[in-house]
């Protein structure tokens, strides 16, 4: 996540968070190893009603990742062998990876060019008898467009499940993420808005139903103990990793910010070196508050992996979210797309790049960050001269 790179820039400097608050983290830490409860302690409970009340959502569930979130969603919504669920074919592999390992069949649609969220006129044309949730991925932390969707599961009677694991704290029309659709999935993983210390997760729902077959599911399916109502799987958050996000969830709002003026800071960076037709900005769509969990730009095909390359030799952390569309992911190949099923998805993939951004990050970083971006630039333009 850093770099001795004298003059360079990390992807993600958690150190940078950490320091400030590691005397109170060291404290909540060393609370639970006395206590005991390192096993669906009061923290646990304390951080999922603090979690859903962030979301504007009744109920939350901790879970041991932002995977099981999307597991646990799932299967409190019965999807199992022979459903179908409708999701984009270019997001993060575990959003399509929670379908199929509970026996469902991924059904992907491409994506908006603009928000690479999915294209929601795509969506009805692939409901069937069969489908039994959508789930709307809210990437790089914007998130996707519900009133389209909204209309849609009302139409066909279906639930909406919020991927929301790069997007804590976005909002679309004023309204949280997690609380758009019958339940949220969050992920902790350290790079995210809310990062804890190794894999955490939570769902959060307004459904009291919805949360108790959840919070079951989540421990064997007991309930009582030792009385197995359900046929669930051991996907607790640890007491200590709910302590430490406990901690750190009052900061969020303000990191939040930090990231929003980072991203404003590189739109006007860009335009201020005249790279706009070589490196397209992230759109922010009107009535939705992105977060910039990623800074993804686009980068002219041909080029992109020539600048990942060059970026990495001066100490620029980059990444290429995603290189690889779902479709086309060789243990989904039963799945039976080809290349050229979903253009929007693969030229994505193609072009894509992440540049650094965290709350911390400093106006000269940001600087050198693009700085790097237009000396490649410029030199790819007089080599083509």
């Amino acid at each position: 996540m850093s770099t001795s790179h004298p003059t360079g820039v990390p992807l993600c400097d958690l150190q940078a968070q950490f320091a400030p608050l590691r005397s109170q983290l060291e404290a909540a830490a060393a609370k639970v190893l006395a206590s005991g409860y390192f096993i669906n302690g009061p923290d646990v409970s304390a951080f999922e009603e603090e979690t859903a009340n962030y979301c504007d959502a009744s109920h939350g569930v901790g879970c041991a990742s932002g995977t099981d979130a999307l597991s646990l969603a799932l299967a409190g919504l019965e999807v199992g062998p022979g459903d179908e669920v409708i999701l984009p074919a270019f997001t993060f592999f575990a959003t399509a990876g929670s379908v199929c390992r509970l026996g469902a069949k991924p059904v992907f649609v491409d994506i908006d060019p603009e928000t690479f969220n999915l294209d929601t006129t795509q969506v009805e044309g692939q409901i069937t008898p069969r489908t039994r949730a959508i789930m709307a991925v809210h990437l790089f932390g914007q998130c996707a467009d519900m009133t389209a969707l909204w209309q849609i599961a009302e139409r066909h009677d279906l639930p909406i499940i919020e991927d929301a694991a790069q997007s804590m704290g976005a909002e679309y029309q004023n309204k949280r993420a997690g609380s758009l659709g019958a339940v949220g999935c969050l992920s902790f993983y350290p790079t995210k808005n809310l990062g804890g210390f190794g894999d955490a997760g939570l769902c959060v729902t307004s459904d009291p139903a919805l949360a108790a077959r959840m919070a079951c599911l989540r421990g064997h399916g007991m309930e009582p103990k030792y009385y197995h109502k359900l046929l669930g799987w051991n996907a607790r958050i640890d007491t200590v990793q709910a302590a430490l996000l406990r901690v750190k969830l009052p900061h969020l709002e303000g990191w939040i910010a930090k990231r929003q003026a980072a991203g404003a800071r590189y739109d006007a960076l860009i335009e201020e070196q005249g790279l706009g037709s070589k490196l397209t900005r992230p759109v922010a769509k009107a009535g939705r508050r992105h977060t910039y969990n990623q800074y993804v730009v686009r980068v002219n095909v041909g080029e992109r992996d020539a600048m990942v390359r060059h970026l990495k030799s001066e100490g620029i952390g980059c990444e290429i979210y995603y290189p690889m569309p779902l479709h086309t992911q060789e243990c989904l190949a039963y799945l039976g797309y080809t290349q050229g099923d979903f253009p929007v998805s693969e030229a994505a993939c193609r072009q894509v790049l992440a540049l650094p951004i965290f709350p911390e990050i400093t106006e000269d970083q940001q600087a050198r960050v693009v700085a790097s971006c237009s000396n490649f630039l410029h030199k790819q333009k007089r080599r083509a001269a």
